[in-house]
């Protein structure tokens, strides 16, 4: 389960296009590059700082995994999830980009090659294209594949798995320092922390706060789990004025197999869902079939929040687009404003 757990936060499936609504920019957000359209967010885009972005190498940095790494080039890199890959494109040195993992969906990097799925890094792949930095997350596996990476040579960055709001900035500055880029690491973070305050200072206060349960679905292969403590939805909940159904109810492990049960002392007041987990399952006509949920405020009220895949726990740069989205499924198009 744990394992379920870091690889949902690290970036989870691959999905379409990213449905998200605008928001406006904060006062710490870059003034030179205002918040995104609803038309760049349904394209999928990540939004590149402006200006011209030069790393500053060799740089020696501390990596998640308590190796000192040295990056004495960033020409040909290769991030090892779709989050990380949004960091080195947001901070504008997406040319330098030579592969993606699977999640990586946003446009910008759809035409680059596949090399790595989630735990299942291919060492040869990423060792085909020649990179001179790989950038991993601290789940990417197998262990025997980075081990390979690094023995040939490559320096690897391990990035902490994001678990929450507060990791935006910290994960920014991990990959922005290791590029030789730290200023506009600073820059990024900021833009990023005043866009997600701008869209927090616009949720509605309500007396009673919604219960939203994190629901992980995968109906093809059988698989229903309720998210609790440390899913990594639960901060994403709480920035949206909610609170974490699953973790309030007791379940201390970070998903659980779902029962009419565990559905009904959660008693969620809304259903948060990844679109294609929602898809695999026929929709909300399917969600409220399984055991339980038509039981829940939830279901009687069909009160479903859905969020692409690919963004929903990515906790980065378009997580205030996450957010606005979730916020305004909550309480409506008045909800974000």
């Amino acid at each position: 389960m744990r394992r379920l757990r870091t690889r949902l936060a690290g970036a989870l499936v691959s999905v379409l296009a990213l449905t998200l609504t605008a928001t406006a920019c904060g006062p710490a957000a870059d003034a030179e590059s205002p918040s995104p359209t609803a038309s760049t967010a349904a394209a999928n885009r990540v939004e590149p700082l402006t200006g011209t972005v030069t790393p500053a190498l060799p740089v020696t940095v501390g990596s998640a995994d308590g190796r000192k790494v040295t990056v004495r080039e960033a020409e040909r890199i290769v991030p090892l999830s779709g989050s990380l890959s949004e960091i080195v494109f947001t901070l504008g040195l997406g040319d330098r980009v030579v592969a993606r993992d699977i999640t990586a969906t946003f446009q910008q990097a759809s035409g680059l090659p596949v090399v790595t799925r989630g735990h299942d890094v291919s060492a040869e792949s990423v060792l085909s294209l020649r990179p001179d930095l790989v950038i991993a997350e601290s789940t990417s596996g197998p262990e025997e594949a980075m081990d390979q990476i690094r023995a040939a040579g490559v320096p690897v960055l391990t990035v902490a798995a994001a678990r929450g709001l507060d990791d935006v900035g910290r994960r920014i500055g991990a990959v922005a320092g290791a590029l030789g880029v730290p200023d506009a690491g600073k820059r990024l973070t900021a833009r990023s922390e005043g866009r997600i305050a701008a869209v927090r200072k616009g949720v509605p206060h309500q007396k009673k706060k919604p219960r939203v349960a994190f629901l992980y679905l995968r109906g093809s292969a059988s698989v229903y789990l309720i998210g609790g403590e440390g899913s990594g939805a639960g901060s994403l909940i709480e920035a949206a004025g909610g609170v974490d159904a699953g973790a309030e109810s007791g379940l201390t492990k970070d998903f659980t197999a779902i029962t009419s049960e565990a559905l009904v002392k959660a008693a969620p007041d809304a259903i948060l869902v990844m679109t294609k987990g929602l898809e695999s399952v026929g929709g909300i006509d399917g969600l409220v079939k399984i055991p339980g949920v038509a039981e829940t405020p939830a279901g009687m009220d069909r009160r479903i929040v859905s969020v692409e895949d690919g963004v929903l726990l990515n906790y980065g740069p378009r997580t205030d687009q996450v957010l606005t989205s979730v916020v305004t499924q909550l309480y409506g198009e008045d909800g974000a404003k």
